[in-house]
């Protein structure tokens, strides 16, 4: 039998787990706030099919288009095997992107289950389906599912309703890109898209990594007949091993010939580095359908090191 000292002694160590995990989900919200506060977002639950999304907002003039920034993957895995339990972003990059956009109408999307207190313990709020926490599965295999992208499109619905926006300007960040490249092929009301170290392909992107395909998910590359007339601009980093520029020339290529379709090498750039900074400049670059550069050529990029590749092996990204 357990002595009663022991049984204390293990709920100490449960609560103190416990209360561990409650502050480091607080404390990535605790950053998402002090992000988007300097940047006038306020935050905003958006009921979304069986999601409730958070949004940051900045709207000062309804009616005209708006800047729809999508997240990431967030912190989906903590090890090759070991799925996260909650896929907040410890780095939100989308939404510091959108806190240096100057728009008067920016809006940023987390993905579902972010930022949404999936935890089943202390004050957390469950934001899924009736108040459960948000399967695994949707920061996983189907991280593009079908309901997904439904429930990402359904609060552009109610956010157009909201502020009478007529347009969009989506602009994702890595599998954020695949969320904004999908809905831009399902919406009439999208003017453009742009992409920054964006999974525009995730069937290149598991087999680069040789990990397990994202078969619950839709794939971006797939509705390329439906996004060629788009006006779209990708921002691919030199330096990003994570979304190698060989993922973006394998969407391109799917997409060819288009002349809506630009992109931006950036050389000094990774996957979470390198971008923020020079959003403003890069925010700059022409969007529309003419004449486009000439076409990503994969040999000039070097596939990812084999460490890399290992310790990814039988991980979902």
């Amino acid at each position: 039998m357990i002595s009663a000292l022991k049984k204390t002694l293990l709920t100490a160590v449960a609560i103190g787990t416990l209360s561990g995990c409650s502050t480091l989900m607080e404390s990535r919200e605790v950053t998402a706030d002090r992000i988007a506060r300097p940047a006038f977002m306020m935050e905003r639950q958006i009921p979304a099919g069986d999601f409730n999304l958070i949004a940051w907002e900045r709207v000062r003039k309804e009616g005209q288009p708006a800047n729809i920034y999508i997240e990431g993957d967030g912190l989906a895995w903590i090890s090759p095997q070991q799925a996260s339990l909650d896929p907040t972003p410890q780095n939100p990059v989308a939404l510091n992107l959108a806190a240096m956009d100057k728009s008067p109408n920016v809006i940023y999307l987390a993905r579902p289950c972010q930022f949404s207190g999936n935890k089943v313990w202390g004050n957390a709020k469950p934001k899924w389906n009736g108040g459960k926490a948000c399967p695994s599965k949707y920061w996983t295999d189907a991280r593009f599912a079908p309901e997904v992208i439904d429930s990402m499109s359904l609060a552009l619905d109610e956010i157009k309703q909201r502020y009478k926006i007529s347009e969009f300007n989506l602009i994702g960040y890595s599998g954020g890109a695949t969320v904004a490249a999908l809905l831009a092929a399902d919406r009439e009301d999208v003017k453009s898209f742009r992409t920054v170290a964006g999974n525009l392909n995730h069937a290149t992107f598991t087999t680069l990594h040789g990990v397990t395909p994202m078969e619950a998910s839709l794939n971006a590359v797939d509705r390329a007949a439906d996004l060629r007339f788009i006006p779209q601009h990708h921002y691919v980093g030199g330096e990003d091993q994570v979304v190698p520029p060989q993922v973006f020339s394998s969407y391109e290529q799917a997409l060819s010939p288009s002349q809506c379709v630009a992109y931006t090498l950036v050389p000094d750039a990774g996957h979470e580095y390198g971008w923020v900074d020079k959003w403003p400049e890069l925010m700059k670059k022409p969007l529309g359908c003419s004449d486009r550069p000439q076409p990503v050529d994969p040999s000039q990029f070097t596939p990812p090191p084999q460490e890399f590749i290992d310790a990814g092996k039988g991980k979902v990204f």
